[in-house]
């Protein structure tokens, strides 16, 4: 232990050395989704029911069942850039634009079935499965084309299976520039639709690729004129339809192209094998009828959507949001269905045992059936799970209304619910009322009362009547950051009301008493704050011998000597004592001034007084803990006794 010094300049005037002051400041498991970084194709696989997800980053496939839940992946493709899986949803296709190749997986297994090296330095970069081919696009800004893929081609047997310039010139002219969008239908084998995107234009065609060559079906080119650009083609089943941008209908026949109609504006969309269409702009996703305005289903995403793709059963649509800095698979479901809206409202507060009344509204773009039933629960404290009440019906207007008595207080939440029926999907909503409890009496003792160091305390707690709960918790909490809020005891209040807890008062402590509340009385909790000193001591060394000298028993000391005073001090970090000096003349204790010393980590501090060199010198010193002070708060002010010194010759 090191011993600290302070100077003494004369018998009544001690003059310390500065001390510096220093103060120490003191997740759930879930179904894995699918991420990508970079998206780079979204396919939906129907005889595996699956959904194939690209990413350009790390050459990414990821492979996710119908509900979203990531099931396979593989990495080190390359610069992925589309996919497209095959008629009969066995292997799955994918555009790499670095290596210049269409890749074939086994779409059960994500293994690489083949490699498909395509002879051009820009492409391929989108793919599509039609009439048995891969068919994908190349090129760049001025010099676009078509290729494809035939997979029973056997590559050993001399004929490559890959086929470039494959776009018709005749009936075309030039052909496409840059690299075209492709899209195809199931109710159409054997037809493809291309969307140009290399240069201003919104040229676009339809294709026959059933026969050994493409043949034309359509050919527009055209300057902005009739779409404005292009950034989406989907062929509509049916019809003889390219749907453009996710909005703007194109017939097609003759050999040519014209507007045939709109959807409400869109940015993207898809068209499932019954023609709906899935549409998205910006965070919001609706589904239309074919040829239809009237929104079928609406959902409101809370991130910007990337791409869409319909399940080819209709079942629900596969979508990409952005989520950090990538890009998420969530799965809508009831695509077909009309999605209604409900409301539900009930008072702000309300009084237990008390008549009150909830309304609402159901109301849907398509017509709902006449007395609609609706399924209403209450759910409080005496019925967590929930408790059915009356069945409500649908006025004509679509409005509705019910009354409740409800039996207990606290938050309480009326539940309204619509099975759905074969046009509308199911809907729920909620409100919540705040009902009346009243409140009990509950006290806590001892507040304000100072204890020594150590003292075992008994705190009593007082709750007054109540419905059912009688049980009360104690908690300390005791003055520092290191040291947490702890519950003490949880106990039943005896029969007069009361229950009790010791703590251990090493710490000022904050003691809580906390009652719950139960169905008909409000929870409420109570606080008092109670002090504990320090532990301290003092020892004095370097005397020659003890003495009393009137009342007192004095240290007696040499006039050259130095006596050492060891504080021993219960320890917290950063805390310091201070060491205080008076001097004994005329018959009066004088201030010699005092100075805070750090303690060690075990609690001690030696502190060297220095000698007077003067003898009939007559002192004494005391340490005290002061709080806030001495470096931190978790104790109150105490002061050790005095001790007497004596300097002779």
């Amino acid at each position: 232990m090191r011993t600290r010094s302070i100077s003494t300049a004369t018998a009544l005037a001690v003059l310390f050395s500065s001390a510096a002051l220093s103060v120490v400041a003191a997740g759930t498991a879930s179904a894995a989704t699918a991420t990508v970084a970079s998206p780079a194709g979204l396919v939906a696989d129907g005889a595996l029911k699956r959904v194939f997800v690209g990413d350009t980053t790390g050459g990414r496939i990821l492979a996710t069942d119908y509900a979203g839940t990531l099931v396979d992946s593989v990495s080190g493709l390359g610069t992925v850039s589309d996919l497209a899986v095959s008629d009969d949803g066995a292997t799955l296709y994918a555009a790499v634009r670095d290596t210049h190749e269409i890749v074939a997986l086994d779409a059960a297994t994500l293994d690489v079935v083949r490699r498909y090296p395509v002879a051009t330095d820009t492409g391929p970069t989108y793919v599509a499965f039609s009439a048995g081919k891969v068919w994908f696009t190349y090129g760049d800004q001025w010099d676009g084309d078509l290729g494809s893929v035939d997979p029973s081609v056997d590559p050993a047997s001399g004929t490559d299976p890959v086929a470039l310039t494959q776009f018709p010139t005749e009936g075309t002219g030039s052909g496409i520039h840059g690299q075209g969008l492709l899209d195809t239908d199931p109710t159409q084998p054997g037809v493809l639709a291309v969307g140009e995107t290399g240069i201003s234009t919104d040229s676009m065609a339809v294709l026959d690729v059933s026969g050994a060559a493409p043949s034309v079906v359509a050919w527009y080119d055209g300057d902005y004129t009739l779409n404005s650009g292009i950034g989406d083609i989907d062929l509509v089943p049916g019809g003889q339809e390219v749907l453009v941008n996710g909005a703007v209908r194109d017939a097609y026949a003759d050999g040519k192209f014209h507007e045939a109609g709109s959807y409400p504006s869109g940015l993207r969309a898809d068209i499932a094998p019954n023609g709906m269409v899935a549409q998205y702009t910006g965070s919001n996703v609706v589904t239309y009828e074919p040829n239809s305005s009237m929104v079928v289903h609406s959902y409101a995403q809370t991130t910007e959507v990337a791409a869409l793709e319909w399940a080819p059963d209709l079942s629900r649509v596969f979508t990409l949001l952005a989520s950090g800095s990538g890009y998420a698979l969530k799965v809508l479901g009831d695509p077909t269905l009309n999605n209604p809206t409900l409301t539900v409202s009930a008072p702000t507060k309300a009084t237990r045992a008390k008549q009150l009344t909830v309304t609402g509204r159901l109301s849907a773009s398509v017509a709902l059936p006449a007395g609609a039933q609706l399924a209403v629960t209450r759910t409080d404290l005496e019925s967590p799970s929930g408790k059915a009440l009356a069945a409500v019906t649908v006025k004509a207007d679509g409005t509705y209304s019910f009354t409740d008595t409800p039996p207990a207080g606290g938050t309480v939440t009326y539940t309204v619910s619509y099975a759905g029926d074969a046009t509308h999907s199911a809907v729920s909503a909620s409100d919540k009322v705040e009902v009346s409890r009243t409140t009990p009496t509950l006290t806590l003792n001892k507040n304000g009362n100072v204890y020594s160091y150590g003292a075992d305390v008994s705190f009593t707690a007082h709750l007054g009547s109540t419905y059912k709960n009688r049980t009360v918790e104690i908690w300390a909490n005791p003055y520092g950051s290191d040291k947490p809020n702890t519950l003490i005891r949880t106990a039943k209040v005896n029969s007069s009301g009361n229950v009790s807890a010791t703590v251990d008062m090493k710490r000022d402590t904050t003691v809580s008493a906390v009652f719950a509340g139960d169905a008909r009385t409000a929870p409420r909790t109570v606080k008092v704050t109670a002090y504990a000193r320090v532990k301290i001591s003092n020892s004095i060394s370097k005397h020659y011998k003890t003495g009393t000298i009137g009342s007192h028993s004095y240290y007696w000391f040499h006039k050259s000597t130095s006596p050492v005073v060891t504080t021993t001090m219960s320890y917290y970090k950063g805390r310091k004592e201070r060491l205080e000096l008076e001097v004994y003349y005329n018959g009066t204790w004088y201030d010699s001034g005092s100075e805070y010393f750090k303690l060690g980590t075990n609690g001690k501090v030696a502190v060297s007084l220095g000698a007077p060199g003067e003898s009939g010198v007559k002192a004494r010193v005391r340490t005290s803990y002061i709080n806030n002070s001495s470096g931190d708060n978790v104790n109150s002010t105490t002061h050790s006794s005095w001790k007497y010194l004596y300097f002779t010759k």
